[in-house]
């Protein structure tokens, strides 16, 4: 198992981590639309295995229309550990130093504190950012990170990415959770253009992951 976790003051949001908390849906940071998909792509160890590798590798993102840029490490050691317990609370890291990853590109897979920018448009629209890894998981039977906004977005907020294997009847579950506050004079304007993205990029996000998955945009 690995888990890393980072939380700093730079990240334009308070509600850090929110997108583990149970009550997501029901209670959403203030001002933010919250958003919820899970989607069965697979059955087995190696569906597992390859739908985390894409996952920790930007493959969701890319899938996207976002291309990664400028992909700074975290400042200092990373955190390994527990991050947020089962009603979604921060739990205290301990330290540990990561063996980095690279993939084809390059490019270094998902790592706890690192800050990265994307670039591309959505919808028709700019979806330039700069973001957070807020944490890691790699576990057993369960792979995922959570990205949050650090600036120069049209939205502010959070996303967490998560492929689990079910132990109960070997399912692989790919499952997104966000919350996503208008800061573009249009979002704010327009409020269903905020929600129309979110579906966007969860449908996106669902081609990169899944072979499952066969619906044109």
């Amino acid at each position: 198992m690995r888990r890393g976790n980072f939380r700093d003051d730079t990240v334009d949001y308070a509600a850090v981590g929110a997108t583990h908390a149970p009550d997501l849906m029901q209670y959403p940071p203030e001002r933010s639309f919250p958003a919820e998909e899970s989607w069965r792509i697979g059955s087995g160890a190696e569906r597992f295995q390859t739908a985390g590798e894409a996952l920790l590798s930007w493959t969701a993102q890319r899938a996207a229309g976002l291309a990664i840029e400028d992909v700074r490490p975290a400042p200092g050691p990373a955190y390994a550990g527990v991050s947020f317990d089962a009603e979604g609370n921060p739990i205290a890291p301990s330290k540990r130093d990561l063996e980095p990853r690279y993939d084809a590109e390059g490019t270094p897979f998902v790592g706890p504190g690192m800050t990265l920018r994307v670039r591309g448009r959505l919808s028709g629209m700019r979806a330039d950012a700069e973001l957070r890894v807020i944490s890691v998981t790699e576990e057993a039977r369960r792979i995922g990170f959570v990205l949050g906004t650090v600036g120069g977005s049209v939205v502010s907020g959070e996303e967490s990415f998560d492929v689990d294997w079910r132990e109960d009847n070997d399912e692989v579950w790919f499952t997104v959770r966000a919350f996503d506050a208008p800061n573009s004079l249009l979002y704010r304007t327009v409020p269903p253009l905020v929600k129309r993205r979110r579906r966007e990029l969860f449908a996106r996000y669902l081609r990169a992951i899944s072979p499952l998955y066969a619906t044109p945009l």
